[in-house]
């Protein structure tokens, strides 16, 4: 392994680091086209990827637990359901042909595109509610100016009717499954629907999610191990930088305004689900 290829995966660790501090998600939708980039097997690089978010999780975690932010039950109440779904993930990355594989990961980074803009305006809402002294004036015109106006409005969180267990493991499920199958923590499916579901806020949803991304990345990789997928030295060098980047943004990066990380980070999405698109159009003229 060369220096530029190390200081490459430290940097990508530590920008993954700060993605999932300040979203909730463990970082994969960077590490798994990296990897790839790098000449890694699809496989190898999702099963690495959830190794490196392991270690970036629990950093976060764990820096959200002394700030008093992170709910112990709710974290095991969501991550149950992801440890079993997330071995099946695990053992369908390992059966899918790569050019599938990287064809559905570039589906689930436009797939969250969608779910970050839902995230955006049931925010909105949330504010819209809780200060309408604050939004009713220049600032919350400014606010609404930019939501476009849909027939399907988004329904408040009092008028969400589903039983917290059923919602508890309809999230982890989920989560889980794309632990195993993409190297991905799930938050980029927890958040909202922990805000769909659980009716919980933006805050709470993201810090919650981040614990369980520990569970799933834990039972992601055991599954991965076992079939010989990781690479450990890589994924021990993008943990170490994802722990200082979670470090970083779980402390200072939530203080930016929602509006510009959003657009930020769905503008990079969008260029990156490009990427594996060719990434995958090229898997499958060579095989």
């Amino acid at each position: 392994m060369t220096i530029s290829e190390l200081l490459m995966l430290g940097a990508a660790g530590i920008f993954a680091g700060i993605l999932a501090g300040l979203l909730g998600i463990g970082g994969g939708t960077v590490l798994v086209p990296l990897l790839v980039a790098l000449n890694y097997a699809p496989v190898q690089a999702v099963a690495t990827s959830g190794l490196s978010i392991v270690i970036t999780a629990i950093s976060g975690s764990i820096q959200n637990w002394r700030m008093g932010y992170l709910s112990l039950s709710q974290v095991a109440g969501i991550g149950f359901p992801a440890v079993i779904t997330a071995q099946i993930g695990a053992y369908l990355a390992g059966i899918f042909p790569p050019y599938l594989l990287l064809l559905t990961f570039g589906l689930l980074l436009w797939l969250n595109i969608y779910l970050i803009e839902v995230r955006k305006h049931l925010t909105a809402k949330q504010k819209a509610e809780l200060e309408p002294g604050e939004l009713g004036g220049q600032a919350g015109q400014e606010e609404n100016a930019q939501l476009p106006i849909t027939n399907h409005e988004l329904p408040n969180n009092s008028n969400i009717i589903f039983h917290p267990t059923f919602a508890k493991i309809a999230t982890g499920s989920a989560a889980g499954l794309l632990a195993g199958l993409f190297g991905v923590g799930g938050g980029v499916i927890m958040v909202p629907l922990q805000i769909l579901l659980l009716g919980e806020s933006i805050k709470t949803a993201i810090q919650t999610s981040l614990g369980v991304i520990v569970i799933t990345a834990i039972s992601a990789t055991a599954g991965h191990a076992a079939r010989g997928n990781v690479l450990w030295v890589v994924g021990l060098i993008l943990g170490g930088g994802g722990l200082l980047g979670a470090q970083v943004s779980t402390r200072f990066l939530p203080r930016l305004p929602d509006r510009i990380v959003s657009l930020a980070f769905r503008s990079f999405l969008a260029v990156l689900s490009i990427y594996v698109f060719w990434q995958a159009w090229q898997k499958f003229s060579n095989g």
